[in-house]
């Protein structure tokens, strides 16, 4: 018997059935099914290493699990969950900081450089955009990803425990950072 758990033949307690005025809590695959693209991209704007992005997005995964049980259906099942990713996540990417960073050499040492095609091709407007999100500072980044997650102003102000106008003065400055930023590529 090898150390690999079938979540689904295992006996994990279910989530508890509350209602959020949108019905009960549906089932950790259903949150999983639902969910998972936007823990993704929660994740992604956190963290660019993909195997270290892989790892947060299973942290996260693991961390709505086992919050499941708090939820008290204040807000929707939607916020909760970002609720729960984004500080998941700034949790990961303190630890990540702390830790000394390790890198592996590859046997053959390529350009760092492209040629100016290659590099016209490989750089597009989503990873310009997402780069420079990631050089936000911290409490304007929070916003900025909450925002294109589709959140209204209500519930980001909710999520992040601040007043409205902290949050509109934050969304001001991350939008005229991201603007400085991306027209200085260009």
């Amino acid at each position: 018997m090898t150390g690999v758990v079938d979540v689904q033949q295992s006996a994990v307690p279910a989530a508890p059935h509350r209602g959020n005025g949108n019905g009960p809590v549906p089932p950790f695959e259903r949150i999983v099914a639902d969910y998972g693209p936007l823990i993704s991209r929660i994740a992604m704007s956190y963290e660019a290493d993909p195997s270290l992005r892989e790892d947060l997005t299973q942290q996260i995964f693991l961390a709505v699990w086992q919050a499941l049980p708090s939820f008290r259906s204040d807000s929707s099942l939607k916020t909760f969950i970002a609720r729960v990713a984004q500080n998941r996540s700034i949790s990961f990417v303190t630890k990540q900081v702390r830790q000394p960073r390790l890198a592996e050499l590859p046997e053959k040492l390529e350009a760092d450089t492209l040629n100016p095609e290659e590099s016209a091709i490989e750089v597009n407007e989503r990873e310009l955009l997402l780069e420079a999100t990631r050089r936000l500072p911290l409490p304007q980044r929070q916003v900025i990803i909450l925002v294109l997650e589709g959140f209204d102003y209500s519930e980001i102000a909710e999520m992040l425990d601040i007043a409205p106008n902290a949050l509109a003065l934050r969304l001001s400055r991350a939008k005229a950072a991201l603007k400085s930023m991306l027209e200085q590529r260009q």
